[in-house]
């Protein structure tokens, strides 16, 4: 093993998802917090180790937010901080990994599958109708306006993502690529791009990001997951080629990952070896926003045990020369 690599630096790159955003700081720090909250629960050891780690964001949220007010839709960022800060405070309260589980889960005030059954029978049928962009602006104007196609938008909140993953690969850094939401789909276009796009492929076609995670990911979705680049590629050519590892983590009850699993769906990368594994894990997300259960909320994801331990078994694995 050379110098470089023993010296190289480990990188988390955070993407965050769609709907309105805190300003930057407010984010990185609050995902940092539940990150770190999660390893100093589980693995009090490792706290050290997790200090060292580079954190960065790829934020997109004032393009986000300047959109979804041009249509109307109002965002009172010190009353969204304010309830982020109580349900990150409520969540580091939970102090063993074996109270995230069902018996708890159960007991949490407005939980409902409601709109997760919702999503399951509409996701189909409105797909086959050729209005799957209709059914997720029902609930996700952005993320409708970024699957519609090549719009100034989605050029913008790519390029966001895009400019931080290349800077840490310039750099060398060993990365983890962890999305939420939205996010994921973007990371994974960007993903794509660096492994295929003209102006890309030969700088960083050979690059390589050691782990992408993915937090209530919607790629599990088959109608999202046309809309995505490379989907009408054939081949290698279909898929990004330069993830090592894929931990998709998707929750109960989170209709934004209403099919919980991308093994099955995406096993092609693992035919044509452009990946090394993709693992799935079923959660539960115990974050309450505004008094009632949220499953989709990044803070419950951030500091849940199993994210707890794809970063720690991330931080303990050797530095292998790529």
């Amino acid at each position: 093993m050379t110098e470089q690599e023993k010296s190289a630096q480990r990188s988390i790159l955070i993407v965050h998802g769609g709907d309105f955003k805190p300003a930057e700081e407010v984010y990185m720090d609050e995902a940092s917090t539940a990150l770190l909250a999660g390893v100093q629960r589980d693995y009090p050891d490792q706290v050290e180790a997790f200090g060292k780690v580079g954190m960065a964001l790829a934020y997109y949220g004032d393009i986000g937010n300047e959109y979804l007010r041009s249509k109307g839709r109002h965002y009172d960022e010190r009353l969204d901080i304010g309830d982020r800060r109580n349900a990150l405070e409520s969540l580091k309260k939970i102090s063993q990994r074996k109270r995230f589980g069902l018996q708890q889960y159960d007991k949490l005030r407005g939980k409902s599958a409601v709109p997760e059954a919702i999503a399951d029978v509409a996701s189909p049928l409105f797909g086959l109708l050729g209005l799957t962009t209709v059914l997720v602006s029902m609930v996700a104007k952005d993320f409708a306006l970024y699957l519609s196609g090549n719009t100034e938008f989605t050029k913008q909140v790519r390029e966001r993502v895009r400019n931080k993953l290349m800077e840490l690969l310039r750099r060398g850094d060993k990365v983890m690529l962890m999305s939420h939401g939205t996010g994921a789909a973007v990371a994974y276009d960007v993903l794509w791009q660096l492994s295929h796009g003209e102006s890309y492929r030969d700088e960083f076609g050979a690059a390589k990001i050691d782990v992408f995670v993915t937090l209530g990911s919607p790629i599990s979705d088959d109608m999202v997951r046309r809309r995505l680049l490379g989907a009408k590629r054939r081949s290698t050519e279909r898929y990004p080629t330069n993830i090592i590892t894929w931990q998709n983590v998707s929750a109960e009850d989170d209709y934004y990952c209403h099919d919980k699993t991308v093994a099955d769906d995406l096993k092609a990368m693992m035919r044509e070896h452009v990946i090394s594994s993709i693992n799935d894990y079923r959660v539960y997300n115990h974050a309450m926003r505004y008094g009632k259960s949220n499953p989709h909320c990044s803070l419950g994801y951030f500091i849940h045990p199993r994210v707890a331990k794809i970063v720690v078994d991330w931080i303990e694995k050797p530095t292998l020369a790529l």
